[in-house]
């Protein structure tokens, strides 16, 4: 009997996923991460508790506060100081849910570790390697957040969910009577709940921002600005400034804190520059690769040719003008419905 430590936050998803691995005949322990304890924390872990008794399984909680504000939180305060918009989930996956969780899964003698998230992964017959697949429910779809996964974190993660709909799992939790069953979902990161950032980094940094001066696309100044922090590219409500027409904030210069903005037309590109590519699902191509891609979770994948410049970089040429690309966010590459890989945005 192979075993298997759930990720388990006392959601909904990762409830169902520890109970549907427990039907298929594993031997299922329940892992919960303590990551940030100012935000409901507690009852994460009280209801993950209540979901391992009901289930009959073994619970454990791991402390991994500091390595999540080290690896985590610091590295998303640190982008923002750098004009950059970070994804901190993907990188949360990278190093603690996939990376930290996985090692002692290892140490307590788990062959697997499980998460709730809507994805599927299979092994290829004919490569030998682990591929990440868009799950059956596509309104679902979270491979956006798994792109920085590795070959060895794939053979080791089982994704129960990635064959059924949400509602199928709502079901699934009602039939076990979890208590999280109706519970809502939240889109939020998950240490800024309200997701006030520039409130949440003013007060991990102990310092308010500095003002500074909002420019048009020639260098005019039109404006002053809270701080280059608490805005991201394509922004137009919550600027503080009337220009007489809608503005959008085309770029940032962290260094001399000057926000430029413009007109909506400004903010597409056909060409997007990534970097810190990670190919999950094949070799790295040697040469251009028709594919498509996605700039922001939420947003549909559009055709494009992958044009590599090295074993970490390369551009994506784009049919269809993309609104504005983020420096900081991910683009993730896709073949039909396998994850082919990603990168960071520059």
């Amino acid at each position: 009997m192979h075993s298997v430590m759930t990720a388990m936050s006392g959601g909904v998803d990762s409830s169902v996923a520890a109970a549907l691995l427990k039907e298929q005949g594993y031997k299922v322990v329940g892992g919960t991460m303590r990551l940030y304890e100012k935000y409901g924390v507690a009852q994460e872990v009280s209801d993950a508790q209540s979901v391992c008794q009901k289930l009959g399984i073994e619970h454990f909680v791991f402390d991994m506060k500091e390595e999540f504000k080290q690896k985590v939180i610091c590295a998303f305060s640190e982008m923002y100081s750098k004009g950059l918009t970070p994804n901190p989930c993907i990188e949360c996956n990278k190093h603690l849910k996939f990376g930290a969780l996985l090692k002692v899964a290892e140490q307590l003698g788990c062959d697997y570790i499980a998460t709730g998230h809507y994805s599927r992964i299979t092994k290829d017959k004919v490569s030998g390697r682990y591929v990440l697949y868009r799950p059956e429910d596509r309104k679902k779809d979270q491979t956006y957040v798994l792109w920085r996964l590795s070959q060895e974190q794939l053979s080791r993660t089982l994704m129960p969910l990635g064959d059924i709909s949400k509602q199928a799992v709502r079901e699934i939790a009602h039939s076990y009577g979890f208590v999280s069953a109706n519970a809502k979902e939240s889109q939020d990161i998950c240490f800024v709940p309200d997701g006030d950032y520039s409130r949440f980094l003013e007060e991990f940094n102990g310092k308010p921002f500095k003002k500074g001066d909002y420019i048009d696309i020639s260098g005019k100044k039109i404006g002053e600005h809270k701080g280059q922090e608490c805005y991201t590219i394509g922004q137009r409500k919550g600027l503080g400034v009337a220009l007489g027409k809608p503005q959008f904030v085309i770029s940032k210069n962290p260094k001399t804190n000057e926000v430029v903005l413009g007109n909506e037309e400004h903010l597409f590109k056909n060409r997007v520059h990534i970097k810190e590519i990670n190919m999950i699902s094949a070799e790295f191509p040697e040469s251009k690769l028709p594919c498509t891609a996605k700039l922001r979770y939420s947003a549909n994948d559009d055709e494009c040719i992958f044009h590599p410049m090295s074993k970490t970089e390369g551009v994506l040429e784009f049919k269809k003008p993309q609104r504005a690309p983020t420096s900081g966010q991910s683009a993730v590459l896709y073949i039909g419905d396998a994850v082919l890989g990603g990168g960071i945005i520059v």
